[in-house]
């Protein structure tokens, strides 16, 4: 029997049409990242925001390095249009947002049904919510007291959850929840428009 690697599978599947399909997800991507809106149970400058839907949906349809070139491009869209941090904000973007979109979309393909969907949903977010905690300690926060006292960032955290007082707890009580229900809420989004999306963007 032959057998063929999921990156020459992959790589057969980038044709015209499939680069185009991710070219209009990347663009809806960009679109709703000036969406985004706060929640007030969590400090003022997490917002959440569905860029990564259109990446998930990608991904789930046409796989994992579909999806994560679709995060790239919305993230290098917003870098050469809107960025206020030199890249930083959107390096940090990317690999979060593809932490999430990779093992999702690999379960998901390896069985089109309903329980990979959840099962990677879960796997994913729980990825991102590891990488968001390397990535806010060692890149986004740093960025960030180098602008606004660390104290201050803190002090947006501790407004909104006393058991927040330093940064570890910020990262803990803050930023991962807000990472959980995040990854939930665009894998629930994903999964109730996939099917009515999917018919378009399969490769044919």
């Amino acid at each position: 029997m032959q057998r063929v690697s999921s990156f020459g599978v992959e790589r057969k599947k980038f044709s015209t049409k499939t680069l185009v399909k991710i070219s209009i997800l990347s663009v809806m991507a960009y679109i709703l990242i000036a969406l985004e809106f706060p929640l007030p149970i969590f400090p003022g400058f997490l917002k959440i925001d569905l860029s990564d839907v259109p990446a998930l949906i990608g991904a789930f349809a046409m796989g994992p390095v579909a999806g994560t070139l679709i995060v790239l491009i919305k993230a290098f869209l917003h870098f050469i249009t809107k960025t206020q941090t030199g890249g930083v904000g959107e390096f940090a973007n990317f690999i979060i947002g593809a932490s999430y979109i990779i093992p999702a979309s690999i379960i998901y393909n390896y069985k089109k049904d309903k329980m990979h969907a959840i099962i990677g949903v879960a796997v994913g977010t729980i990825a991102m919510c590891i990488v968001g905690v390397m990535a806010n300690i060692y890149i986004i926060i740093p960025f960030y007291s180098k602008l606004f006292p660390l104290e201050a960032i803190i002090g947006m955290g501790t407004a909104v959850n006393s058991r927040i007082v330093d940064l570890n707890t910020l990262v803990l009580y803050g930023i991962t929840p807000f990472n959980i229900l995040k990854g939930f809420l665009i894998g629930i989004i994903t999964m109730l428009v996939y099917k009515k999306i999917a018919p378009l963007l399969k490769n044919n």
